[in-house]
């Protein structure tokens, strides 16, 4: 991974990028601070003259950028969106999948019609958005896409099935992107922000919601989206406080035959869950490989051919 030192300068210069949901809120926060920094931005929102006025404070401030209205679950409204980029500075190299909404309600209380919106737009919106600038991005040989999820996928958060599913999804996605996009110079993140947005109003104290500045993610945005960014990074970010989610398995255990049962596992689920050993995998054949190779140490089989 690459690292900077404390007097480099994270710029984007002649880069241009996408923000989508960027006519409010933390969407308005990364198009900004990108802007700022000197990349060409397509402010994307579906109340266009919210995303105009977003374009404006960028003209203003000496900044070049367009609106877009483009609803991210259409792949044609994106084509376009992506067209307008590409006509008039010719290049992507920034994409921000940030477009979401919320219906939270209990699962019991919950519709399958709001649950499959949230999962559109979150997810389906982050597909239809990457898909459209991913070949130009494998063309230029360089990219860098974020996606947002949230602790509401990755830990869980009552009233929100929806939503969590849609957020972790977006984890899976990353992760089988990064693995393609690397040998192009695409990077791919995901960023888990926390702060005050129209999102948490009522949710949290007005003294909490004041330490949950908007700009403070977009400092983690940004470093995602920088030249010297890492790939298949899920970094946490809020309230001026950033982590690292990290995925590990443990080493587990091989059971005999005779105890590959219910009962078995039963018996042995605290060695199973045992974390001394325990490692982030960066793809999943990794587990097929352990897998396998635990059985075959039992049986005394050579793989040295392979699996």
């Amino acid at each position: 991974m690459k690292t900077m030192t404390q007097n480099q300068t994270i710029h984007f210069n002649d880069r241009v990028a996408i923000v989508t949901g960027a006519g409010a809120g933390l969407g308005r926060s990364h198009a900004l601070e990108l802007a700022r920094r000197g990349a060409k931005v397509v402010v994307n929102d579906l109340g266009i003259s919210d995303a105009q006025s977003v374009v404006d404070e960028i003209v203003a401030s000496g900044g070049e950028a367009i609106a877009h209205g483009a609803n991210v679950t259409k792949p044609d409204d994106v084509q376009d969106m992506v067209g307008q980029a590409l006509k008039l500075w010719g290049r992507i190299d920034i994409l921000v999948n940030n477009a979401g909404i919320l219906r939270d309600k209990s699962f019991s209380k919950m519709t399958v019609e709001d649950f499959q919106l949230v999962l559109n737009v979150h997810v389906m919106g982050a597909v239809v958005c990457t898909k459209a600038v991913w070949d130009h991005m494998k063309e230029a040989g360089y990219g860098r896409i974020v996606m947002t999820s949230s602790s509401s996928g990755i830990y869980g958060n009552f009233g929100q099935a929806n939503y969590g599913a849609a957020k972790m999804g977006l984890v899976g996605l990353m992760n089988v992107l990064h693995l393609e996009g690397q040998k192009y110079g695409i990077h791919v993140n995901a960023l888990a922000p926390t702060a005050a947005t129209q999102m948490t109003e009522g949710l949290i104290s007005p003294e909490a919601l004041a330490l949950m500045t908007t700009q403070s993610v977009s400092a983690g945005l940004a470093y995602l989206v920088s030249e010297a960014a890492p790939s298949r990074m899920i970094l946490c970010a809020g309230a001026g406080a950033y982590a690292a989610t990290k995925v590990y398995e443990t080493e587990g255990a091989y059971l005999l035959p005779d105890l590959q049962t219910a009962e078995g596992v039963a018996e042995h689920i605290e060695q199973i869950a045992d974390p001394a050993g325990q490692e982030p995998f960066v793809q999943g054949f990794q587990q097929t490989s352990k897998f396998v190779s635990k059985a075959a140490e039992h049986f005394g089989v050579d793989l040295k051919g392979g699996l």
